[in-house]
């Protein structure tokens, strides 16, 4: 009786145990991870409070990892030496151990375990995307970012206040002249002529084209802005932006695909040509950068020979530095990025990261410029 009390008794104590550490499995997306460089592995520190969501997740899932890992590997090495054929054979035992395949509750704790830990971990995951991926951080700042071989376009589209315009008041960055121009290039419309009059002299109705008759050289996805900082071989473009400030960023590609990364934002998404078209989420927003400096910024998708080198920089300063730096850019729109960052006191180049020089020599020694099609031109 008391044996059967005692059972009973430590059934349910396993069982509130197991339900306790489920409980605090499930708070645990809002506890901080403990930030050990062994759980790190190598990730840098995140700067955005979506990036520190992915570090908490990402040093959660190690400390699990270990956790399972240092359990298995005691069962292993327990097993190994406990159930030996010569430990066996010593005491008079039988040599092979007892064949356990058919205990069904064993077979049902050992998948239902793996099944609990993967539903975990799914649970988390889903967490956390969804606090990276949202879109309703409603942002202060709407940067548009345009990828082409082998640098980058950085356009301010929208500032709510920030010197930009009065508090409170959304300041258009939109460049309307150079926008109509790139909605003129969605038709190509000496193609659109000829399948007229093919049609015409046939008699019957013309056809769309391919993609719709729609011309190769369509840059109406890309976005134009007032204020614009342009990369260029010899100098790095500086995207500057403001702390504690909720900012979103809109990607395009003029040419091929590239990946718009910055390692201390701990995310990076794909820029691609026609977004809309390919069905990809273009715009990703961030509820503020957390700390000032200079953090380099990259391109992570094999692009092209100079892939390597399509650097860019971020410089975050304090929302009165980015209100000074508004207000020179509005009053100068033809000064360089340069000049506009040593008004505020900032370097004027990029600190993070170094130009590259795109002249190369072929095979006879002449020195040869590839570095950008024709497309390019027109997207910046």
């Amino acid at each position: 009786m008391e044996h059967r009390i005692f059972t009973r008794l430590k059934k349910k104590a396993l069982l509130t145990t197991a339900l306790a550490t489920g409980a605090m499995a499930l708070a645990g997306c809002e506890v901080e991870g403990p930030h050990w460089a062994v759980f790190q592995l190598g990730w840098p520190d995140g700067i955005t409070p979506e990036a520190r969501a992915m570090e908490n997740f990402w040093e959660w899932v190690w400390v699990a990892a270990w956790a399972i890992g240092i359990v298995m590997w005691g069962l292993m090495i327990y097993s190994i030496f406990a159930f030996s054929a010569k430990k066996a054979e010593k005491q008079g035992k039988d040599p092979i151990p007892n064949q356990l395949q058919y205990n069904v509750p064993l077979e049902i704790v050992l998948t239902t375990i793996p099944v609990v830990i993967v539903m975990t971990l799914f649970f988390f995951t889903v967490q956390t995307q969804d606090k990276v991926d949202a879109l309703d951080k409603d942002p202060e700042v709407v940067v548009d970012v345009t990828a082409f071989q082998w640098n980058w376009k950085f356009g301010y589209r929208e500032v709510t206040g920030l010197g930009a315009a009065a508090d409170g008041q959304v300041w258009n960055g939109i460049d309307e002249e150079r926008t109509a121009t790139a909605e003129l290039s969605k038709v190509d419309e000496a193609y659109r002529e000829k399948m007229e009059k093919f049609a015409e002299e046939r008699g019957v109705e013309p056809e769309d084209g391919p993609v719709n008759g729609r011309s190769k050289s369509d840059i109406s996805y890309l976005h134009f802005n007032t204020i614009e900082t342009l990369g260029t071989s010899e100098e790095v473009p500086v995207l500057v932006l403001p702390t504690e400030t909720p900012i979103e960023f809109d990607l395009a590609s003029a040419d091929v695909s590239h990946s718009f990364w910055v390692p201390e934002f701990l995310f990076k998404r794909d820029a691609y040509p026609h977004p809309e078209a390919s069905h990809a989420q273009r715009r990703f927003q961030v509820s503020k950068i957390e700390k000032e400096g200079a953090f380099v910024g990259r391109c992570a998708e094999m692009c092209g020979t100079y892939h390597a080198m399509m650097n860019f920089e971020i410089r975050a300063v304090s929302r009165d530095k980015f209100a000074e730096y508004m207000k020179f850019r509005i009053a100068n729109p033809t000064a360089p990025n340069s000049e506009a960052l040593k008004a505020i006191g900032e370097d004027p180049y990029a600190t993070s990261t170094a130009p590259f020089v795109t002249g190369r020599e072929d095979s006879r020694g002449v020195e040869k410029d590839g570095n950008y099609v024709e497309l390019n031109e027109t997207a910046r």
